[in-house]
């Protein structure tokens, strides 16, 4: 089928009422989750993985990905008027979208980055519907070694490129792969690290894993936390009208910020924090009046924001087409379908073309549903911030041990939760990131899979990997970011002893 062909058959999915409504779900529940400081998409999506068990394929990723690009929506609300980013990607915007808000512009500024985030996303979406089918071409001719080799890349990147210590990443995604091998051998049916007990045959759930590690540890990271009143901020629609200057300002930052958050998003290891910083960065750099920043330049905000948003959906480059998980968040994503049975990869667009352009064109729909409810909601949302945390996290709680009860009915799940609960909050004390852990759980099983049918077919010899030119050059970059990863934190080391002796 043509391209046209694919997005009518894509509009067709995602405008039946079911899809339709998950995707209003969805987004609604991704700003609310925005709005919230802490909270973020993962764990958020974490916490909903149990619902998708009773939907449709389609309609689960729908929902998902509804919060997951909500959240970039709902999190410059409280950067802007509070100083208190919602996600981390959207930290950025608190640089000059506060002192906008001390300013008596905060209208102006939300509106902006409203704006800035659908044209962000818009861009992301296009480059997402005309580059997949390429990359699909060209996976299709990937072999067991290739698909190995290309895993291997995105677990190296993920949990070396942005990190503090690239040698606790890597450590932590091997005690990933470690844990996602527990369970009935895929080859034998012999059972591995499950100490004898039958709970563990078809391995550690995934729900459980997700919800423990990023839903419970909030919840116990946050019981001491203190928060004090939210002043009341009255906008009304007159004051989010932009200015000529405001608009004449914006469009360029805006163009510019797609472009670097579409990059950055289809990189593994990358994303919106970093698309996020760099715009803001380049913004700095190529204005004429650089000491505005900081000070509420509109610049300031409209590029993070765009470039978030625009990474946000290229993300979903690597993950649809090739099985490989830019972020955690898009991990997890690969996790709702594996639930289903669906693998994601290059036959997913050929095997499951509707679900494939279904949530392309659900996203069309889910950003324009945000451009709608965004403005109006705002006032809601700043009530939202007034929720004391003593009576939202028992909720949490309470929601995510019926969550994942429900799965299976088995209470051996939720001591799992509980404990990798106990283990993310650990993980935190240690400064050890519970992101790189996720993704080798997840890709683990694969990466295993793929190992030991390319030494099948090569007959045990290892040289395979080396040999094939696509695999082989996976290799060299990923052998190439360990180096770069590993000279810079030599290089960072002495740094980082001053700071912390003083």
């Amino acid at each position: 089928m043509g391209l046209l062909d694919n997005l009518l058959l894509g509009l067709s999915v995602a405008l039946t009422l079911s899809n339709l409504f998950w995707c209003f779900v969805g987004v609604v529940l991704g700003m609310f989750v925005g709005v919230l400081p802490g909270i973020g998409s993962l764990a958020a999506i974490s916490l909903l993985l149990p619902v998708t068990y009773h939907l449709d394929p389609t309609s689960a990723i729908v929902m998902l990905a509804g919060v997951y690009y909500g959240t970039a929506y709902g999190g410059s609300i409280a950067s802007i008027l509070l100083n208190l980013p919602g996600t981390p990607a959207t930290a950025v915007a608190a640089l000059d979208g506060y002192p906008m808000s001390k300013q008596g512009r905060a209208g102006v500024a939300l509106l902006m980055t409203t704006v800035g985030s659908f044209v962000g996303a818009s861009i992301g979406i296009l480059i997402l519907m005309f580059f997949s089918p390429l990359v699909v071409s060209v996976a299709l001719k990937f072999g067991p070694a290739e698909y190995f080799s290309m895993m291997l890349l995105g677990l190296v990147a993920a949990s070396s490129i942005g990190t503090a210590s690239p040698a606790k990443g890597i450590s932590m995604v091997v005690l990933g792969v470690i844990l996602g091998l527990v369970g009935a051998d895929i080859e034998s049916g012999l059972t591995r690290f499950t100490f004898g007990s039958m709970n563990l045959y078809e391995g550690i759930s995934l729900v459980a894993v997700a919800m423990g590690l990023f839903g419970v540890s909030e919840v116990i990271a946050s019981i001491r936390e203190v928060r004090t009143g939210v002043p009341n901020r009255h906008i009304s629609f007159a004051s989010m009208i932009p200015t000529r200057d405001d608009v004449r300002r914006s469009w360029m930052p805006m163009l510019r910020g797609s472009g670097i958050g579409s990059f950055f998003g289809a990189l593994p290891g990358t994303g919106g924090v970093i698309a996020s910083f760099m715009a803001y960065a380049i913004e700095k750099r190529v204005a004429q009046e650089p000491a505005r920043f900081g000070q509420g330049a509109i610049e300031g905000i409209v590029a993070p924001e765009t470039a978030n948003n625009a990474s946000d959906q290229t993300a979903f480059i690597p993950t649809l087409t090739l099985g490989i998980p830019g972020n955690v968040v898009m991990a997890l994503m690969i996790g709702a379908l594996m639930i289903h049975g669906i693998v994601p990869g290059p036959q997913l667009m050929t095997k499951h073309p509707d679900l494939f352009w279904g949530l392309v064109m659900s996203f069309w729909i889910g950003n324009l549903m945000l451009l709608v409810l965004n403005i109006p909601l705002i006032g809601i949302w700043v009530r939202v911030l007034t929720i004391p945390y003593q009576l939202l996290y028992p909720a949490v709680l309470m929601f995510v041990c019926i969550g994942v009860y429900s799965i299976n009915n088995n209470a051996f799940d939720v001591g799992v939760v509980v404990l990798f609960g106990i283990v993310g909050y650990v993980m935190r004390l240690l400064d050890l990131q519970p992101a790189p852990l996720l993704l080798g759980f997840v890709l683990g099983p694969l990466l295993e899979e793929n190992l030991r049918r390319a030494l099948l077919i090569s007959r045990g010899d290892f040289l395979v990997f080396v040999e094939r030119p696509i695999s082989a050059g996976f290799v060299a970059v990923t052998a190439a970011i360990l180096a770069w990863s590993t000279v810079r934190f030599i290089r960072n080391r002495p740094t980082q002893e001053v700071l912390e002796a003083e």
